[in-house]
Order: structure tokens, then C-alpha cells, then sequence
């Protein structure tokens, strides 16, 4: 309902807008320059609506290569998108994907993680969101760590006071050949 609201006011904002455009230039005798500038900024909003709408579908494997890399894993191999989704409401954005990866990226990838200075095999992992201290100015943390079905590397970089740290979360199932990304900002 609340999404159908804001739609809403976004969209009397944008005919408002391009409204304006074309009507200002018109009353001080510039018609044609009215028409040129509210057709340009219609397709800017078509353009920007469209991206947004269609995000999930634009997602390329290009794209994910780039969400691992910043976290230091690599696929060497060819892989599968399998599903892709996110989300977004105000305040809070959440993005997933899950790819299908070869047996050779999976084994390296555990052993990367297996092999990391902090890895813990330990059953409680302390949680970001328990420790609010250093929440939104501390360092930039990574953590490693094995569950009973998976293995996982958590990024959390705090990007300072009022605005959402980065939480990234990539895990590789143990029993099948599929890794997970999520991206939480709260």
C-alpha cells in the first residue's frame, strides 16, 4: 500500500515536472524550446524508470563477477545465474543471487576461505548488528567461518554515522555446487 502511495506521488512529481518544463519556456515565448526540453525529460524518466523496474532482469554474470571480486573471490570457470532478486523500501535495500559454480571454483573457494588468518570453525559467530559500538565508524571487517552447511566470508564496512553499513554475505553450500550472495543495507 505504502509503494503504491509513493508510486503515486512520484509519478504526479514527474508529469508535474515535465509539465513545468514545457509550460515555463512556452509562456516566455519559446514554445518549440518547451516541447524539445519536456520530450527530453520524458524519456530521461522512461529511461530511469525502466532501469529501475528492470533491474533483476539487467543483472549480467559481469555484474556478479564484480559484487565477488570485491570481497577477493574469483570464479575462474564458467558459471550459472540461477535467481537474482532484490529489493528495496525506504531505508532498506536487500540483493540476492545464487550462481552455479564448478567443482574446481568450489573447492578453491572453501580452501580460500578454510585458509583465511581468521577463520573460525567455532558454532557462534558474533553478529554485526549484536556489537553497536563502532557500527557505523569502525573498520572494515571480514569474517570467515564454516556452518554445518555451508561455508562463509561476511564483509561488513561501516560508512559512517546516520547512513547503512555494507553487509555482504557469500556462502558456498557444502553439498551442492551453488554460492549465494547477499547484500543487506539497513
Amino acid at each position: 500500500m505504502i509503494s503504491l502511495i509513493v508510486g503515486l506521488i512520484l509519478t504526479f512529481l514527474a508529469i508535474g515536472f515535465i509539465f513545468l518544463a514545457y509550460w515555463i519556456p512556452k509562456k516566455m515565448g519559446y514554445s518549440k524550446v518547451g516541447k524539445y526540453f519536456s520530450i527530453i525529460l520524458t524519456l530521461l524518466i522512461l529511461i530511469m524508470s525502466s532501469l529501475t523496474i528492470f533491474e533483476d532482469q539487467l543483472f549480467s554474470k559481469n555484474d556478479a563477477e564484480k559484487l565477488l571480486t570485491e570481497q577477493g573471490i574469483q570464479l575462474h570457470d564458467s558459471f550459472k545465474i540461477e535467481e537474482n532478486k532484490s529489493m528495496s523500501a525506504i531505508g532498506d535495500y536487500y540483493h540476492t543471487f545464487t550462481l552455479t559454480i564448478t567443482v574446481n571454483d568450489k573447492k578453491r573457494i572453501i580452501n580460500e576461505i578454510k585458509n583465511s588468518l581468521n577463520f573460525n570453525t567455532e558454532k557462534q559467530v558474533e553478529s554485526y548488528f549484536d556489537n553497536r559500538t563502532d557500527y557505523y565508524t569502525g573498520p572494515k571487517r571480514i569474517k570467515n567461518y564454516e556452518t554445518e552447511a555451508e561455508y562463509v566470508r561476511e564483509l561488513f564496512e561501516p560508512q559512517g554515522e546516520g547512513y547503512a553499513p555494507t553487509w555482504r554475505k557469500i556462502k558456498i553450500e557444502k553439498k551442492n555446487n551453488k554460492l549465494t550472495f547477499e547484500d543487506i543495507d539497513e
